[in-house]
């Protein structure tokens, strides 16, 4: 199910990214992922829900973002119509689409998850830019636990740019297979020299994706990106080593190169991130910047905190 509506840094600290005047058009972009809760959130008892859908709007323009990968999004929710006062009438990726003074509307494309009495929800892509192509798959791994990726194909300029929205389910054998299936698909239904962004709710707390994402797809993850491992110490491990072959012990290669250190943002739960959850993998960009913004502030909004990294195109201006 898809729907269209209208265009146009040091990390992890919760600062402000850089305003859309400070990024070249066409060629960088500024991407954000965020599960937004249905746009409710309840209190620490779990017994008081509040309404949080309007200041999400607020804040999700603010941050001048060119495409938002967006994860729990109700498309309908008739029990929060009746429930709460002034509850947008239109599916909230619509909704969310236009800021509150309607300067600015994005295109969306919405993918339902999940379907029950009152409702359904889903995945959710906002975009500035033309979104040319869009399919929703279900990725549910048991029948307790629906689950779905979104691929829009997004025209920058000249260059098509392909955009997986991730939810991947909370279960590990589940997050394998699913991850196996996307991998599947992103091979068969996206070039291996096109760009390609993918975001979102992962729950992969543990970090045992990320390197199969990689490995499989040439993608890497926008914290790797800006924060590389430390070159200082890779040089004083084979220091190490030639000195100790210039006296003759006998060392294996392996036992002097340093794992690669996992530096994704920790993003769940908002209130006090802990638990590394969401991330952006991209494969065609130059890493700018990245960002998982924290405070009070966020933590009302939602149980995860959003994740924005600015991008600019390999080769944009050809």
């Amino acid at each position: 199910m898809t729907r269209v509506s209208g265009r146009t840094p040091e990390p992890e600290r919760g600062d402000a990214p850089p305003t859309g005047a400070d990024r070249k058009s066409q060629s960088s972009l500024r991407i954000a992922t965020y599960n937004i809760h249905k746009g409710v959130v309840r209190d620490l008892f779990g017994w008081r829900r509040t309404p949080t859908i309007h200041e999400l709007r607020s804040r999700l323009h603010a941050l001048e973002a060119d495409l938002i990968f967006l994860q729990e999004v109700q498309g309908q929710h008739e029990r929060n119509a009746h429930r709460f006062e002034h509850w947008p009438v239109e599916p909230q990726d619509v909704f969310l689409a236009r800021s509150p003074q309607l300067k600015h509307v994005f295109e969306t494309a919405y993918g339902k998850n999940a379907s029950y009495l009152h409702g359904h929800h889903g995945n959710a892509l906002l975009s500035r830019y033309p979104i040319v192509r869009r399919e929703q798959r279900d990725m549910s791994d048991h029948v307790l636990e629906k689950r779905g990726v979104l691929h829009c194909v997004v025209r920058v300029g000249r260059r098509k740019v392909h955009c997986f929205v991730i939810h991947f389910g909370l279960l590990a054998r589940s997050r394998t297979r699913q991850l196996e299936a996307l991998i599947d698909w992103v091979g068969k239904a996206v070039p291996r020299n096109a760009p390609l962004i993918i975001a979102g709710d992962f729950n992969d707390w543990r970090s045992q994706l990320s390197p199969v994402l990689c490995g499989a797809l040439g993608c890497s993850e926008v914290f790797d990106d800006i924060r590389p491992r430390f070159d200082a110490a890779q040089r004083a491990a084979y220091f190490m080593r030639d000195r100790l072959a210039g006296i003759g012990v006998d060392v294996e290669q392996e036992k002097f190169t340093l794992p690669r250190m996992v530096r994704t943002a920790r993003t769940y739960p908002a209130i006090l991130p802990w638990l590394r959850m969401d991330r952006i993998y991209q494969r065609g960009f130059v890493v700018r910047a990245a960002t998982a913004l924290r405070g009070p502030e966020w933590a009302r909004l939602s149980d995860h905190s959003p994740v924005v990294a600015d991008l600019e195109l390999k080769g944009a201006a050809e």
